[in-house]
């Protein structure tokens, strides 16, 4: 094992990183990589949430609210969305070096999306809704929505790829397992974050499981129950699948960053990648097509 995979333990339960309005706070010394970060705030009504990119590029993005967005580079404001599973937000891309200003007259919840920049000059932009490409993946079980937000096809950014997924009850997605380490013709070296959310259930809050396993040169071992709040770090190794358990949707915000091009390139498990030509012959599950009810 590595020394990275000694000392830091790959799942942030929720609230295990986070410090009064900052409920998870993952930086790039949290992880112990080089380039990407997280921060979730949890703001009450007519809150205000002052700050600077520094040497990081930064989307901020509404989980649940609406909020302004107030910098240097330019101003915004974002209508959001009631919750995660209810629609696609509007976002706002601020580059390094700027101060932001985030108010919110609801309150809600606004993830900072952030990756170590050397690029200066990028422009702020607000991304509306309508700008996020949708797509959908697999089919049957492996049914998945995801919202491009944050990809190279949608915004100009430095390092920082950023994307949503929605997974119904009971399917699997992040299958078949895949990775991004190694920077050969296919394959880009990406660090990525994951944050979930589970919709609740008639009893409480709802679960669901990520898997991470690494190779025999670079081990790595990561089976975790996973709630709303939680975060799973993928340094490196194979990543998926993450489940939702029957009864439970699921959502989570991947963060990724690296040392090299901005592109989304990755590799499918050999053992595994025999299951995408079953999705030929399966319909794809109508669940992802429509929004859920907040």
């Amino acid at each position: 094992m590595s020394a990275h995979d000694e000392t830091v333990d790959w799942h942030f339960p929720a609230g295990s990183t986070g410090d009064g309005r900052e409920i998870v706070r993952i930086t790039p010394q949290v992880a112990r990589w080089g380039y990407s970060g997280l921060r979730v705030l949890d703001l009450a009504q007519a809150d205000t949430y002052l700050g600077n990119t520094g040497g990081d590029e930064m989307i901020v993005l509404p989980l649940a609210g609406s909020c302004t967005v107030d910098t240097d580079a330019g101003a915004a404001d974002l209508a959001g969305r009631p919750g995660v599973f209810s629609a696609v937000t509007d976002c706002a891309y601020v580059p390094r070096d700027t101060a932001y200003e985030i108010n919110t007259g609801t309150g809600g919840r606004f993830a900072l999306a952030c990756a170590r920049s050397q690029a200066e000059g990028l422009p702020f932009r607000h991304v509306k809704a309508e700008e996020v490409r949708v797509e959908l993946r697999g089919a049957g079980a492996c049914s998945r929505r995801v919202s491009n937000f944050g990809t190279p096809d949608v915004l100009a950014a430095d390092r920082l790829i950023a994307c949503e997924v929605f997974t119904p009850a009971g399917n699997w997605s992040s299958f078949p397992p895949h990775k991004h380490d190694t920077e050969r013709p296919g394959e880009s070296v990406l660090e990525e974050i994951y944050y979930f959310e589970v919709a609740g259930g008639p009893s409480g809050p709802g679960l669901a499981y990520q898997r991470v396993y690494g190779t025999p040169e670079r081990p790595a071992d990561v089976l975790a129950e996973v709630r709303s709040g939680d975060v799973v770090i993928v340094p490196h190794g194979w990543h998926g699948p993450s489940m939702a358990v029957p009864g439970y949707d699921l959502y989570y915000l991947n963060v990724m960053a690296g040392p090299g091009v901005r592109e989304w390139l990755i590799c499918d498990d050999p053992a595994h990648s025999w299951v995408r030509e079953q999705w030929e012959d399966q319909p794809v599950d109508p669940r992802v097509t429509t929004w859920r009810t907040p």
